[in-house]
């Protein structure tokens, strides 16, 4: 069984609408995340009954749990959408974990709620297993993010190109306030619940700003130095999170909705995925910029909170926000740096991204050939990754002069040798659809350790072939 301890469900009803999951009509368990139950107190074994099962299909609600759906607002893809919401998820409620942090449980694909629009509330199995297996990707190398608990098959097909099997995906997260629940209330003028909201998200998530003289100005910078580093994370993996909306903007600066997202293989710095960015938004290089514009519009809807007279607030915030670039500047060049095995320099960094653009380098398999380098391999792996090896020796010349065998450890901690390859999610999810989940199996086994090598999964270290290249991906609703 679950404790549950409700807090957001104590707010007043303006902040969501209370609703029961559509209940699954024949729930089937494809994974359960064992290791996550545990970090947080859960009982995996009654997970994995019929009972939990049914939890976690949304077709019974536990005893404790009450379900809402969570009103917010955002802008996507720059145009203001004033009232979006949880289209196709339910809040299940929180625990308390045996480290005393309280976690969000909630279901996604679990069925229409007032804030669904035109969508069906469900989720196909593809997007549930994508996100699952980025996610725990991501929190395997390090990555704040949410994390799957479950994905379970809902014995029901739904409509998309075509019909395709359905699937809810259990997400546990610190929180799923958004940078579009503060937009939401701001929006519509309401300061007493913009306050309520303020008030809420200092108490769980940032309880140290209480004891400053802006509260909700100290939050406002906690929170942006917690998004511009993982923002300076994504960049270092070479990930793309495709939707960079406000709404997809996590208050606790977790990573949040997994949609088209995607990792580079071929370095481009304007690389993009989504088949809905169409004018490359959200290109990988473009993310830094995205995100600053996503903290001003945190920092706008703060404004009748950060102080009652408007030009002392608007003076306050744009002196907070614009140091968003200085701190994601000093986590990307220390992330590369890192990567690189070298100290910090920011003019090297700066050209070892040229030189992998000019040449299109596996993203991936240059850090991790590097790293093989450096513990003394040969180089014609790194080689290998060009046309002919001149331009990788005259590089390698000019890394050896600046790198520090004493920071190696700190280079095989974060390169990692297995990623979420686009192709190889592709594979799976192509699998799965076909009733066969053993790619998924293994495809998560390499990635719950991913910077250990294992015997007979070179292939998976590879980059695509030409007919295996991932163009585009989708967003899945």
């Amino acid at each position: 069984m679950i404790t549950f301890d409700n807090t957001y469900a104590r707010l007043p009803d303006s902040f969501f609408t209370r609703i029961d999951p559509d209940p699954a009509p024949s729930p089937k368990l494809i994974k359960l995340n064992s290791r996550l139950a545990s970090e947080i107190g859960l009982n995996a074994e009654w997970l994995a009954s019929d009972a939990g099962i049914a939890m976690l299909s949304g077709a019974a609600v536990a005893d404790g749990s009450e379900p809402l759906a969570m009103a917010y607002a955002g802008h996507q893809f720059g145009g203001w959408s004033p009232q979006l919401g949880d289209g196709r998820a339910h809040l299940l409620g929180e625990i308390i974990g045996p480290d005393g942090l309280r976690h969000d449980v909630q279901l996604k694909g679990s069925g229409r709620t007032p804030f669904s629009r035109n969508g069906d509330g469900k989720a196909a199995l593809g997007p549930v297993l994508r996100e699952y297996i980025v996610s725990e990707f991501m929190s395997a190398v390090g990555v704040p993010t949410t994390q799957a608990l479950a994905a379970v098959s809902t014995g029901e097909r739904v409509q998309r190109e075509t019909g395709v099997p359905g699937a809810v995906l259990t997400r546990v997260a610190q929180s799923h306030v958004r940078v579009g629940t503060f937009q939401y209330f701001f929006a519509q003028q309401d300061t007493e619940n913009l306050r309520i909201l303020t008030d809420y998200v200092i108490n769980r998530h940032y309880p140290s700003a209480q004891e400053t003289e802006n509260p909700p100005l100290e939050m406002l910078k906690m929170m942006m130095e917690r998004y511009a580093k993982l923002i300076a994370q994504w960049m270092c993996l070479g990930f793309i999170h495709g939707v960079m909306n406000t709404d997809n903007v996590q208050i606790a600066g977790e990573t949040i909705d997994y949609g088209p997202c995607a990792f580079i293989d071929n370095f481009h710095p304007n690389k993009v995925f989504s088949s809905i960015d169409q004018n490359g938004r959200y290109a990988w290089i473009n993310q830094p910029n995205v995100g600053a514009w996503n903290i001003s519009r945190f920092a706008e809807a703060l404004l009748p909170i950060i102080s009652k007279d408007k030009d002392t607030a608007v003076n306050l915030a744009e002196s907070t926000v614009e140091k968003f670039s200085v701190i994601f500047d000093n986590a990307l060049h220390l992330g590369i740096a890192s990567k690189l095995g070298i100290p910090v320099n920011t003019a090297f960094t700066h050209s070892t991204f040229k030189f992998m653009a000019d040449h299109e380098c596996d993203f991936t398999l240059f850090f991790t050939e590097l790293t093989r380098i450096a513990e003394g391999g040969r180089h014609d792996g790194f080689s290998s990754l060009f046309v002919t090896p001149d331009p990788a020796l005259e590089w390698l010349s000019t890394w050896r002069v600046l790198h520090d065998p004493t920071l190696l450890e700190g280079m095989k901690a974060v390169n990692p040798i297995y990623i979420p390859r686009n192709h190889r999610v592709e594979e799976v999810i192509l699998s799965a659809l076909a009733g066969d989940f053993t790619p998924f199996e293994m495809l998560m086994s390499l990635l719950e350790k991913p910077f250990e090598a294992r015997d007979n999964a070179d292939e998976y270290e590879n980059p695509p072939t030409g007919d295996q290249i991932v163009h585009h991906t989708f967003c899945g609703t």
